[in-house]
């Protein structure tokens, strides 16, 4: 899963997390063996403005690793706390 997550953070959060809340639906449906291509796919399930700060929001994105035959090896949701832009 660190590999998933790790893979998309240069499309997708590179500088703008503020913080990790925490990962849900946690799955790995098909093993990952030496030598298998390992390549990501993230979606933003949804967004939000901060209640307690102005200054950021939280995301909600689905992470889905894939092995070189297209099988699903790791699927998670992660909530993410980000800078947004000033209002």
């Amino acid at each position: 899963m660190g590999l998933v997550i790790g893979m998309t953070v240069g499309d997708t959060t590179l500088g703008t997390t503020v913080a990790n809340l925490g990962m849900s639906d946690v799955r790995f449906p098909k093993p990952v063996f030496h030598g298998d291509t390992v390549r990501t796919r993230t979606t933003v399930i949804s967004t939000r403005r901060s209640k307690s700060r102005s200054d950021a929001g939280i995301v909600e994105f689905e992470h889905v690793g894939l092995n070189q035959r297209g099988e699903q090896v790791a699927v998670c949701r992660r909530a993410a706390l980000m800078k947004t832009k000033p209002v």
